[in-house]
């Protein structure tokens, strides 16, 4: 299982609910990474992807403690353990924090995007993997610019 997540300094992903910042190229990065593959989101996260709607090209699967929860065009998960008994080992786990919690003790490698900036009113945030042990950078890329930011990307991976 993989996860893939843009984070700023501080390991921040979001800010009421929603991405700190989209950059154009991180996400024609993250749309090459994840088509073809099954992506695990939760229903919250679902909700910002445009028109609300799985995204295409994609096996969505969604995480949602809401029983009669149903989106057209993925199928919907009520527990962990559930959505473990048929993940593939491809999967991207893309989001949001709940289900990053979750899902992260069964993830062998991170896919991050991460922005050399701060944004001190972000609210939700992902584990620093630079902090935990168990993890280590496998790759790190040179230094993009996009919108005023400088971002690289880096790859983790479970020791």
């Amino acid at each position: 299982m993989n996860a893939i997540v843009a984070v700023d300094q501080n390991w921040a992903i979001g800010k009421e609910g929603d991405q700190l910042v989209y950059l154009k190229e991180d996400l024609k990065h993250f749309c090459t990474l994840t088509t073809g593959h099954t992506i695990v989101v939760g229903r919250k996260t679902l909700s910002t992807f445009p028109g609300g709607k799985p995204l295409k090209g994609r096996d969505n699967w969604i995480l949602s403690r809401a029983a009669d929860f149903f989106v057209e065009g993925a199928r919907v998960f009520g527990s962990v353990e559930a959505l473990l008994k048929e993940v593939p080992q491809d999967v991207f786990v893309v989001g949001g924090s709940e289900v990053y919690t979750a899902l992260l003790p069964w993830c062998e490698r991170v896919y991050v995007t991460y922005i050399e900036a701060a944004f001190p009113e972000a609210d939700t945030f992902f584990p620093n993997l630079d902090a935990l042990e168990e993890w280590e950078i496998e790759e790190e890329g040179e230094p993009l610019s996009e919108a005023g930011f400088t971002y690289r990307y880096r790859t983790y991976r479970r020791k």
